[in-house]
């Protein structure tokens, strides 16, 4: 049985204070969200701060990406997996479709990040999905066949227990647009069947994978009935507390 992920993606969002402030307002919100994983994905800055102020309860923090380097060195600007770790943090999302369109992030640096996030000792949300001139040309399949393979590649059994794959259709995030129940279903099932045709059918069973685009209180329901649906990966909703709550408090 695989047990549903709710994660928080903050993005460029909250200063510390304010990150704290809706911390701590959600963390009573899901106390009793013994149904699925819930995590939280602040800013840098704020993820050693949240992390303390979250500690002993049901929540966890991501950070929202790290290097590709394993080595501490001259790397300015850059956060080292093993960083977010000793901050606080348990979970790394790499890959995000704003980190490939807006920063040219290869299929090669995402495998990269996975791999250092995993030597850290984190779990690893790698992200993938089509844009919508790509869904409408009829090679959105190809598009994330050729994502999930590149992110994973070299990655060990053992590592695969520890990804989270993200699918998130890129025509569907910040614009409002939201893949149908049934959109996100039939991807769903083709991501989990590509990955038991290169790694395994037991390992394809346990892959956890989430939909990410556009969630909201009102849509999650819908997508949680579907099959090959593990849980979300949510923008927007996730800044309210109130309002994240109701997405992970979904089954009520």
């Amino acid at each position: 049985m695989r047990k549903p992920v709710i994660a928080g993606n903050w993005k460029m969002y909250k200063l510390v204070a304010d990150a704290v402030a809706t911390a701590l307002a959600l963390k009573p919100l899901v106390a009793n969200a013994n149904h699925c994983e819930v995590l939280i994905a602040p800013p840098f800055t704020a993820i050693k701060t949240v992390a303390d102020r979250l500690e002993g309860s049901n929540v966890r923090v991501a950070g929202q990406d790290c290097s590709t380097e394993s080595e501490h060195g001259a790397h300015t600007g850059e956060v080292a997996a093993d960083m977010l770790r000793d901050a606080g943090a348990s979970y790394v999302i790499v890959g995000h479709s704003e980190r490939r369109q807006l920063y040219s992030e290869t299929d090669t640096f995402v495998n990269r990040k996975a791999r250092v996030g995993l030597a850290a000792g984190l779990t690893v949300i790698l992200c993938i999905g089509e844009t919508l001139e790509q869904r409408e040309g009829g090679i959105a399949e190809r598009v994330v066949s050729r994502q999930l393979t590149g992110g994973l590649r070299d990655l060990t059994a053992s590592d695969l227990d520890r990804i989270i794959i993200a699918y998130e259709p890129i025509w569907a995030i910040g614009t409002g647009l939201t893949a149908t129940p049934e959109q996100a279903q039939e991807m769903h099932a083709f991501v989990r069947r590509v990955f038991a045709e290169r790694h395994s059918e037991p390992s394809a069973g346990r892959l956890r994978i989430l939909y990410g685009g556009s969630v909201k209180p009102d849509n999650i329901t819908g997508l949680m009935k579907q099959t090959d649906v593990d849980g979300a990966l949510v923008g927007g909703a996730s800044l309210e507390a109130e309002t994240f709550a109701q997405i992970v408090n979904y089954n009520r």
